[in-house]
């Protein structure tokens, strides 16, 4: 798929950048974090949302993250439906003063307002800028459609993470870019890493899952694979809503351990230690085509990767990853790749996972955005 950009706007070197982040700066890096820190010789302005409750972040000196990208928290505003006209329009205000007096403070002229979410379109007419950029990574449901076709609208450029995103935007805009997620490649790539203290004595194949048990994740072929594999261990790195209505269930069997939460640094030393990789589904991400940015971790391990498939779904790296479409596949599949040989299938996970590289996924999107005069 090819794609044209066309654009009133002028070649310069303007490389200062007013970023509205959806999602706060966290120690497990975002989408947004990942890309702006890859944005070289830019100046960047990252604004995450507010904290909660009466929180005086917003009252802290910025974070400064690295030369040239500081990081502020923006106030608190009333939660008020966009109806009441007034009061809707005096909390955009309040965001917006805060915004200008920064950028008064770093002397940002004419910079490029990056956008990651529909609810920002009410500061697009407050904010000086000289091109606008929406960076869609989901699909905003909680939100009118107004607003985010009206972002579309205004947008110099979309950078979608899906085709199905593409699909979803285009009527409204024809300078899309398709930008699946990432991974950080070097660090998840690394051979010969330390096994983690609590499967030093672990001596069964292990079978592991990296990421966050939601109460809604599909935990129902796990389940079925533990029990059929009883000489294998699983383990679950990674934080646990104890809500999730398998997870009683799951932690009381012997081959199971649930790890708890551990920090982004020490995560490629766990999966090192897998002998397969493990993937579940969301219910709330059924007919989603978002890839998550865990596969693209698990295939830069090379490890084989075993993932549950929702009816109809058009499989991602289909000669590389083993999907599966009931909890009984799902656990054949396992033990299929505990049995997998050679290793044509391993280097071509990690051929996937350096295409992948959050140092590309940056690199094209300066591309797009130099083609189009907005770096």
């Amino acid at each position: 798929m090819s794609f044209s950009f066309s654009s009133h706007l002028e070649v310069s070197a303007l490389k200062q950048y007013i970023c509205l982040s959806s999602e706060p700066w966290g120690a497990v890096p975002t989408r947004t974090q990942q890309l702006m820190t890859r944005l070289r010789g830019a100046e960047v302005l990252f604004f995450e949302p507010p904290a909660s409750g009466k929180s005086k972040d917003y009252k802290k000196p910025g974070r400064k993250m690295r030369p040239g990208l500081t990081v502020y928290t923006l106030p608190s505003v009333l939660e008020v439906d966009e109806k009441h006209t007034r009061l809707f329009a005096m909390s955009q205000r309040r965001l917006a003063r805060f915004i200008l007096d920064k950028l008064s403070r770093h002397r940002f002229r004419e910079s490029v307002l990056w956008t990651t979410s529909p609810g920002q379109v009410h500061l697009l007419d407050l904010l000086p800028c000289k091109g606008v950029i929406y960076d869609c990574d989901r699909a905003w449901s909680a939100f009118p459609l107004e607003w985010e076709s009206d972002l579309a609208l205004s947008a110099d450029v979309i950078f979608a993470a899906s085709p199905g995103l593409i699909d979803r935007l285009s009527p409204c805009n024809d300078n899309l870019a398709l930008l699946p997620g990432g991974v950080n490649y070097p660090m998840f790539s690394r051979d010969g890493l330390p096994t983690p203290p609590e499967l030093r004595g672990v001596r069964a194949p292990v079978l592991g899952w990296a990421g966050t048990i939601h109460r809604d994740t599909d935990l129902t072929p796990a389940l079925q694979a533990v029990r059929d594999l009883p000489d294998c261990a699983f383990v679950f790195v990674g934080a646990v809503d104890e809500k999730n209505p398998l997870f009683p269930l799951l932690r009381e069997f012997p081959n199971v351990a649930f790890t708890g939460f551990k920090p982004l640094v020490d995560l490629p030393d766990y999966l090192g230690r897998f002998d397969v990789c493990l993937d579940f589904l969301r219910r709330r991400d059924v007919g989603s085509d978002i890839i998550p940015c865990r596969i693209y971790e698990y295939l830069s391990t090379g490890k084989p990767i075993v993932s549950m498939l929702y009816e109809d779904q058009v499989e991602e790296f289909p000669d590389v990853i083993y999907g599966a479409h009931t909890p009984q596949e799902y656990a054949q599949l396992c033990q299929r790749a505990l049995s997998e040989a050679g290793d044509w299938a391993r280097r071509r996970r990690r051929d996937y996972g350096e295409a992948a590289a959050w140092s590309g996924r940056a690199d094209e999107v300066c591309r797009i955005l130099g083609s189009i005069g907005l770096y």
